[in-house]
This record gives structure tokens, sequence and C-alpha cells, in this order.
């Protein structure tokens, strides 16, 4: 891995990046867990340009990239749900990067976020049956909480686990704004 890594808040003109990463990431990840037809689904539901914009600088939603040598690596999304929790909605990486350490650098980046705006319980729902997403949360010390299934629409439900860390405050001198 390089040493010119960058996480900064996702910018417009990096949206169609971050879209066709996620589609491809999509397209090759989940057809042994999901229909095509729940992939297609979901892809239009999520990740429209019109709705990525529409979150950018919206209170309480934050997107942001890491990228590696200027080249947008992967992505995370994630929001404030109540005073004591933040939501970490989307984390992706490039497929053809994964395991490689990049989503436990997202996930560092986002639990001192969340501790950063007085969060202290970081949480995400995953498919039950990715497996591999499941192992590496377990591995950055997030534990199942609970099981769920939403209905999602278009007759599709998003069977889940919800999975949580409890964050530790931030080092002295380390808050941010």
């Amino acid at each position: 891995m390089s040493d010119d890594i960058l996480i900064a808040p996702l910018r417009e003109p990096d949206i169609p990046a971050l879209l066709a990463l996620a589609r491809d990431t999509w397209q090759h990840h989940y057809p042994s867990i999901i229909s095509q037809a729940q992939i297609d689904y979901m892809l239009e539901q999520r990740y429209s340009e019109g709705l990525v914009r529409s979150q950018l600088g919206a209170e309480g939603i934050w997107w942001d990239v890491i990228k590696q040598d200027g080249e947008l690596v992967g992505f995370a999304q994630y929001e404030l749900a109540d005073a004591d929790s933040m939501k970490l909605d989307k984390l992706y990486v490039r497929y053809a990067l994964r395991g490689k350490g990049f989503g436990s650098i997202l996930l560092r980046h986002v639990e001192n976020e969340a501790r950063a705006k007085g969060r202290h319980r970081l949480f995400l729902q995953v498919n039950r049956n990715n497996e591999s997403a499941v192992g590496a949360y377990r591995k950055n010390g997030f534990e199942v909480a609970r099981e769920i299934v939403v209905d999602i629409g278009g007759g599709f439900v998003m069977d889940d686990f919800v999975m949580e860390k409890t964050l530790a405050p931030l080092p002295q001198g380390r808050s941010r704004g």
C-alpha cells in the first residue's frame, strides 16, 4: 500500500467515480448473496447522482472518500442516528483492492468522526449472508447486536445483522470539529 493515502469529503467532481465504484463493487460481490434484480433495485434506490448530490452538505450526513495516489479507491457514508449513535450506512472499497486495509482505515476514520461529534456508539447493517463483510467488521471490533428483516419495496427485503461497536472517547487533545 502506498503511503500517499488521503481521506477527504466527497466533492461533486468525484461523484461519477464513486457511483462507478459502487456499481462495480455490487456487481462483483453481491450476485452470490442477493438476486440481480435486487442489486439493480438497490443501486437505483441508493446510488443515483441526484441523491448523492443532494446529501452533500446536508446536515448530519457525510460522504468521505479514500484516495491512493489521487485515485478514488473507496468511500464511506455515515449519519447521525441519535444523541449517542452514528450509523455507518455505506462503506465500499474497490473490489480488486479488498483485503489491503483500506476498509479498516475508513472504519477508523468514521469512528473518529463519530467520537468528535460526541457519539459513543457506531452501528451498521450488513446482509447476514455477506460473510466477508461480517468477518471484516468483527475483525474491527463490531459485534452482532440483533437480526432484522426490512421490506425495502419492489418485493425485496434486506435480511441483515445490525452490528455495533462502543467507542472509547478520543484522547485529550484529539477533538475534532
